[in-house]
C-alpha cells in the first residue's frame, strides 16, 4: 500500500506539472505525413532534420562556419509563407542561423537547390518568434548561390 500512494503522488506531482510540450515527436510525425502526402523523396539525417537535394551544385561546398548568400523561401506544412528573400538572397555566417540551416545549408554546393524540413528542436524550439508559433516544422525552398 505504501508504495501504491507513493507511486500515485508521483504521477499526480508529473502530470500535475507544467511543461513545455513535446514537439519532437509531433514535429517527427508531421514532417512523415507531410513527406508521404506529397510524395517527397527526403533524407534524414541523424539530428532529425529532413533535407531533400534537387541540384546538388558544382562549386564549393560550405562547413558550419562559412559565410553564404541564399536565396530562400520559408512556409509552414498548410503552406503559408511566413519569410522570403528576393532572387539575390542574403548573406549571412551560418553559425549566426536556425542550427537546421547551420546543418542543412552544409549538404549543398554552390549553385545547389532544394528543401529543408526543420523541426522546432533545430529551429525556435518552444519558442514563439515574430509570426512563428513555438513548437513550427519549417520548411525552406533554398538556392545556395554563393559560399563568400
Amino acid at each position: 500500500m505504501k508504495y501504491f500512494l507513493y507511486s500515485l503522488s508521483l504521477f499526480v506531482f508529473f502530470s500535475c506539472s507544467e511543461k513545455e510540450p513535446d514537439y519532437v515527436a509531433l514535429n517527427e510525425q508531421q514532417i512523415s505525413d507531410y513527406i508521404a502526402e506529397y510524395n517527397i523523396v527526403a533524407q534524414r539525417s541523424d539530428s532529425g532534420l529532413y533535407y531533400v537535394i534537387d541540384e546538388l551544385g558544382t562549386g564549393v561546398q560550405p562547413t558550419a562556419a562559412s559565410n553564404v548568400t541564399v536565396a530562400y523561401k520559408g512556409y509552414f506544412l498548410n503552406g503559408s509563407v511566413f519569410d522570403q528573400s528576393n532572387a539575390d538572397g542574403i548573406s549571412f555566417n551560418l553559425r549566426q542561423v536556425i542550427s537546421g540551416w547551420t546543418e542543412g545549408i552544409t549538404y549543398f554546393k554552390e549553385g545547389g537547390s532544394g528543401m529543408l524540413l526543420i523541426p522546432a528542436h533545430l529551429a525556435y524550439g518552444n519558442s514563439n518568434r515574430g509570426s512563428i508559433p513555438g513548437g513550427s516544422v519549417l520548411l525552406f525552398d533554398i538556392e545556395l548561390i554563393s559560399v563568400n
